[in-house]
């Protein structure tokens, strides 16, 4: 009967268990960082990146025009 159970655990192929839970605390360690960087940028919400929508675009430069102009209303300063 010994020999049956040293055909599917033979004692010179075993795994290092210290090897092995050395191991798996390190994934730990990696997969809680990556958890906590996810829910920061959860949290941070979506960036805007690139250029605005062209319709954005017009619209500030429209603003920006609008600010620059003095309005017909308005008296004039005189400095």
């Amino acid at each position: 009967m010994a020999d049956g159970i040293e055909k599917f655990y033979p004692q010179n192929d075993s795994m290092d268990l210290n090897k092995v839970l050395a191991q798996l605390r390190e994934e730990l360690e990696n997969l809680d960082a990556a958890i906590l960087s996810l829910e920061r940028l959860h949290q941070e919400g979506p960036r805007r990146r690139g250029r605005p929508p062209k319709a954005l675009s017009n619209l500030a430069r429209a603003a920006r025009a609008a600010k620059e102009e003095p309005d017909p209303d308005e008296p004039l300063q005189q400095g």
